[in-house]
């Protein structure tokens, strides 16, 4: 009988201590609603995106106004998030009968700044990057939307790390 509550406790015990140690944790979600009101929801909310110029800006901006602001909704903007852009494409692979490139690699560095609209204060600034590869064909036009579906997954990398950034600046 004593050997059985003792298996019991025993296999039991790590799972009761983990339980009581973690109930004391205050980890809260970064992308969700806490209860009923949603503070870095909000804020998130709040930011304005500034036009960013070219058709990879066209696709980055998109993708930050979607992952601040999903909602649609017309929040009047308390903060301003200015991106600059530079791509380059690099050719690393070559195709040693024809001279031409096998495959291609868009390289997407974004410099960004997350602005206080009151006082024009930084609050937050960094660099992001997306690398996407993609193979060439002798066709034109496979190759025109290889290198853009390339940008566009470009884009959305760096909107995911900007947002996470921003994130947590505005969390502090």
């Amino acid at each position: 009988m004593k050997g059985r509550v003792w298996r019991a406790l025993s296999s039991g015990g790590p799972a009761v201590f983990a339980a009581l140690a973690l109930s004391a944790c205050t980890v809260q979600p970064l992308y969700g609603p806490i209860g009923t009101d949603a503070p870095l929801t909000a804020e998130l909310q709040a930011v304005a995106v500034d036009p960013i110029p070219d058709r990879v800006g066209h696709y980055v901006r998109n993708e930050l106004i979607f992952a601040l602001n999903g909602t649609g909704s017309e929040v009047p903007p308390r903060y301003r998030l200015k991106v600059e852009l530079k791509e380059r494409v690099q050719t690393p692979i070559l195709d040693t009968v024809t001279g031409r490139a096998t495959s291609a690699t868009v390289i997407v560095d974004a410099e960004y700044r997350l602005i206080n609209i009151a006082d024009e204060q930084v609050i937050t600034k960094g660099v992001a990057f997306g690398v996407a590869s993609y193979d060439r064909f002798s066709n034109r036009l496979a190759n025109v939307r290889a290198a853009r579906d390339g940008e566009i997954r470009d884009a959305k990398v760096i909107s995911d790390m900007i947002r996470t950034r921003v994130s947590t600046a505005l969390a502090k």
